[in-house]
């Protein structure tokens, strides 16, 4: 490795803290060097702003794992196509980067660390184009889908089934990005709720998250017959092919869909024995239950237990329902454990399971961001104090 992660990690603590102030700067910088560049972006900048130093914060993170850098680089990279990202632009978004490092680093900028930043980022773009360059010819940068079902499951959630326009191929367990006419520009994660079918469908599970632009246009707008595009698809938390072991699975909300994709996908594997605890706020918040008393009826390798307080019940008492019902359920040793949900469910639940006996190799989830308040910061003291919670940064910039 040419650079030396220790000057990154250094230096990029002295900007952390200014972290809206930084990417304002990245983007006006990016845009005044670059005409034309800024039409492949979303038209509000604040969330992309969160999304690229989320990504940023990942990277530096896996600096020292070159063995994680790599597959992260290259997931970054495929799913990049879709952004209509070219080789081209990748000198521009560098050079522009530098400046914003440079600008808000004052007096701790030395020629060393530019040196650092720029090796390290020749490193991180190339493997990035390289990822890209290597998808098969022929393979969709997106997918067009056409919203051939809609239903509304809970007051803010809706459940859609999409007909991509050419096969798409995914594996039970993986996620997609998705973005709408609706939100031109705007791409957000959603785990695809089914296994593999006959006809080619999907379906997606969409919360509404608060202030979300494409969450609030999926639930509240659209309707069948509109078209999406998707992603190509993402993520590796999926069964092991070659596996016996039981399956310990735990989904909060609409985490349900990931594991139902799995348990769809075991049943056409010829099943083995699965236990799922499905926590939700509320009984009114176990928006799938027709489906999963179908599953459970279907199967007898499946057991489900459900985990909700009494309508106006707290979260807490949901996850303390979730907990007691785990510790109920004794050692996970020789299980393949899947977890899916709220971005604080898998690292709360893994320890706990951990403690449970459970092979911290055979837990799985999708990377989850360590972020927890939902407000924007007004001023830097705010940003660097409030962790947020930000549930539609994709998953991929995430570690996936």
């Amino acid at each position: 490795m040419p650079f030396d992660p220790a000057v990154i990690r250094a230096s990029f603590a002295v900007v952390e803290r200014r972290a809206d102030q930084l990417t304002k700067f990245f983007y006006a910088h990016l845009f005044t060097h670059n005409p034309g560049v800024q039409e492949l972006f979303p038209d509000r900048l604040a969330e992309q702003r969160d999304r690229l130093f989320a990504a940023l914060t990942q990277l530096v993170l896996r600096l020292e794992e070159p063995e994680k850098l790599t597959g992260y680089l290259a997931a970054l990279g495929r799913d990049h196509r879709k952004f209509q990202a070219a080789p081209e632009h990748f000198p521009a978004v560098g050079a522009s980067l530098i400046a914003a490092l440079k600008h808000f680093s004052g007096h701790a900028w030395t020629p060393e660390i530019e040196k650092a930043w720029t090796e390290a980022y020749t490193v991180i773009s190339q493997a990035m184009i390289d990822a890209a360059a290597a998808v098969p010819a022929g393979t969709p940068a997106w997918w067009e889908a056409e919203v051939v079902d809609r239903r509304r499951a809970a007051p803010d959630i809706a459940v859609l089934t999409l007909a991509p326009d050419r096969p798409y191929p995914f594996t039970a367990g993986q996620y997609l990005t998705a973005g709408s006419p609706r939100q031109p520009r705007v791409w957000r994660p959603y785990s695809i709720a089914c296994a593999p079918r006959p006809d080619g469908t999907l379906e997606l599970h969409v919360r509404r998250v608060p202030g979300g632009l494409l969450s609030t246009a999926l639930v509240n707008d659209v309707m069948p017959g509109e078209r999406l595009r998707l992603g190509p698809p993402l993520g590796d938390a999926v069964l092991d092919p070659h596996s016996d072991r039981p399956l310990l699975a735990v989904a909060g909300g609409t985490g349900w869909a990931q594991v139902k994709s799995l348990i769809e996908q075991l049943a056409l594997d010829g099943g083995r024995p699965a236990s799922v605890f499905l926590a939700a706020r509320s009984d009114a918040d176990q928006y799938d239950l027709p489906a999963v008393e179908e599953l459970v009826v279907r199967h007898t390798w499946l057991r489900v237990a459900l985990a909700a307080p009494a309508d106006g019940g707290t979260r807490p008492e949901a996850t303390e329902l979730l907990r007691e019902g785990l510790r109920r359920y004794g050692d996970c040793a020789g299980h393949d454990i899947h977890l899916s949900g709220p971005p604080d469910l898998a690292p709360e639940i893994a320890r706990q399971l951990l403690g449970q006996g459970a092979d911290p190799e055979l837990l799985r989830h999708d990377p989850v961001a360590d972020t927890f308040n939902r407000s924007r910061p007004l001023t830097p003291a705010e940003w660097f104090l409030d962790q947020r919670d930000i549930p539609w940064i994709n998953r991929t910039e995430l570690g996936g």
